[in-house]
C-alpha cells in the first residue's frame, strides 16, 4: 500500500498540526485556525511575501469558471472535491444565481470544514457536504450521498482546484481515474501549483514548495507543465481569453479575468495555473 504523505491523512481537530484547509483559509482573509497554521503562514510570507497573490488568484478563478459553466452550459450539478472551508463566493452560491436548483456535492476530509460546510448548507435542499478522502476515488464515488444526489449517466462539472499538487502520488493517475467515471459532455475545473522552469519564478516555486514539502503538511509540489498536462489527457480545454489557438495553461489570474490589469501578475501569481476541460 502506497504511504500517505501527512496531507493525505485526516488532520482532525488538532491544534498543534496544521491544515491546509485553514491555511489557505487564512490567506482568503479567514480566521478559523490555530496558531500553528499562522506560523505556517508566517513562514510563507517570509520566504515570498507574494504568496497571497496565489490564493486570491486559485479562488478568482473557481468563481470564473462556475459562471461560465453555469451560464454557457446545461450542466446542473457539481462535484467539489477538496472545497475547503467556506468563504465567500462558494461554488453552490456561485451556480445557484444561475439556477437556483443547481445540485453541489463538496467533498473534503478536514472536520472543521465538514462542521463549517454543514452549518452553513442546513437550510440548502441541493447542496451537501461529504466527509472523504479525495485522493481516493473510490470513496468519493461510493458515498451514499454522492451517489444519491448527483446522477453520473448525465455531465457534471468536477472541480479539482488546488487539491493534486498536495498529492504525493501519481497525480496523472489519480485524475485519469475521477475522469474514467464522469459522463460524456461532462467539465472538469482544475488548479496546480506550478513551475515555469523560468529560473527566476523557479526560486519563486521552490522556495513555497521546500516550506510546504519539508515542514508539517509533507507535500505541495510545483509541477511542470508537461506534468501538469498529463492530469488533463483526454479533455478538450477550453481557449482561455477568446484565444482561437488550443486551449492550454495560463495563470489562475489569466483565465478569463474579469477586466483589464492595471498591474503586472506577480512571480508567485505566475506560479499557479489553470485549465477547464471538457470530456468529448
Amino acid at each position: 500500500m502506497e504511504t500517505k504523505s501527512p496531507s493525505q491523512v485526516p488532520v482532525g481537530v488538532d491544534p498543534n498540526r496544521p491544515s491546509v484547509a485553514r491555511v489557505y483559509g487564512g490567506f482568503l482573509g479567514g480566521k478559523d485556525m490555530y496558531e500553528v497554521d499562522r506560523q505556517v503562514m508566517a513562514t510563507i510570507n517570509a520566504a515570498v511575501p507574494e504568496a497571497v497573490d496565489i490564493a486570491r488568484g486559485n479562488r478568482g478563478f473557481l468563481s470564473r469558471a462556475c459562471r461560465f459553466l453555469s451560464r454557457q452550459t446545461e450542466i446542473d450539478q457539481f462535484l467539489d472535491c477538496g472545497s475547503g472551508l467556506p468563504t465567500a463566493e462558494n461554488t453552490h452560491q456561485i451556480v445557484q444565481r444561475f439556477n437556483d436548483e443547481a445540485r453541489v456535492v463538496y467533498v473534503d476530509n478536514d472536520p472543521v470544514v465538514l462542521a463549517h460546510g454543514r452549518a452553513l448548507l442546513v437550510e440548502n435542499d441541493y447542496v451537501r457536504m461529504v466527509g472523504a478522502d479525495i485522493y481516493e476515488p473510490d470513496q468519493v464515488f461510493e458515498d451514499e450521498v454522492v451517489r444519491t444526489h448527483l446522477d453520473f449517466a448525465r455531465p457534471m462539472v468536477l472541480l479539482h482546484v488546488g487539491t493534486v499538487h498536495h498529492y504525493e502520488g501519481d497525480g496523472a493517475a489519480l485524475m485519469r481515474e475521477y475522469i474514467d467515471r464522469i459522463a460524456s459532455g461532462s467539465y472538469v475545473v482544475f488548479s496546480h501549483f506550478y513551475d515555469p522552469e523560468v529560473p527566476e519564478l523557479t526560486r519563486v516555486a521552490k522556495k513555497i514548495e521546500d516550506i510546504l514539502v519539508n515542514g508539517p503538511f509533507g507535500a505541495g509540489r510545483f509541477r511542470t507543465h508537461p506534468e501538469i498536462m498529463a492530469m488533463l489527457d483526454g479533455l478538450e480545454l477550453v481557449a482561455p481569453n477568446g484565444s482561437t489557438e488550443p486551449g492550454r495553461l495560463v495563470p489562475c489570474d489569466e483565465w478569463w479575468p474579469d477586466g483589464p490589469s492595471l498591474t503586472p501578475l506577480s512571480d508567485a501569481g505566475q506560479c499557479i495555473v489553470a485549465a477547464v476541460g471538457r470530456k468529448p
